[in-house]
């Protein structure tokens, strides 16, 4: 078979069944030749009742399981591109994080190599700041900005990345420029 997700663990525990019952249970539904959202569709109807999110963790299972039958490796999103997150805990509030951020990028001129394609666009709400870009790669990031108690969690979300040895150098990116992030 192909790849055992790293998620395994947690869909153990969460769900109260071991990935070989998960792994029959979705066989005996035909998913090896379903779409993702039907994969999922099965899971989420063998969730616990008193789970809290059950639609996401129909979509870890249906995640895990195409990595388990190879038609998905990790990071590898549903449109075949690949995607991963870094992020850190700042002591700040969701403004200032925001601020800081701007200020960080604000001096690269590319970004892993790649050039911005525009402005990046910026929105937000009561509990959160968000900041998006495109690149001339074809990937895009999204940075999120939220409250975590008295602190703010900056996580930055890069995807749409094309080849998969590509996921590693975007991460470690990311994670130099989170680095020198200072509240």
């Amino acid at each position: 078979m192909g790849i055992r997700s790293s998620n395994l663990p947690a869909i153990e525990q969460a769900t109260r069944r071991n990935w070989e019952s998960w792994c029959e249970l979705l066989e005996q539904h035909g998913a090896a030749d379903l779409p993702h959202a039907q994969i999922a569709d099965h899971a989420v109807e063998h969730m616990p009742d008193d789970l809290a999110n059950p639609g996401w963790w129909a979509q870890s299972v249906a995640v895990a399981y195409e990595q388990h039958i190879g038609r998905r490796l990790p990071g590898q999103a549903a449109d075949g591109s690949f995607q991963g997150s870094v992020s850190k805990t700042l002591e700040a509030d969701l403004d200032h994080a925001l601020d800081l951020w701007r200020a960080q990028v604000a001096t690269l001129s590319t970004f892993n190599g790649a050039s911005l394609l525009g402005k990046p666009t910026e929105s937000g709400s009561e509990n959160w700041r968000y900041w998006r870009a495109a690149f001339s790669d074809g990937s895009r990031v999204s940075v999120d900005i939220g409250q975590k108690g008295i602190k703010t969690s900056l996580s930055v979300n890069q995807r749409k990345i094309r080849e998969p040895e590509n996921l590693a150098s975007w991460k470690d990116f990311w994670k130099q420029v989170l680095g020198s992030l200072d509240s």
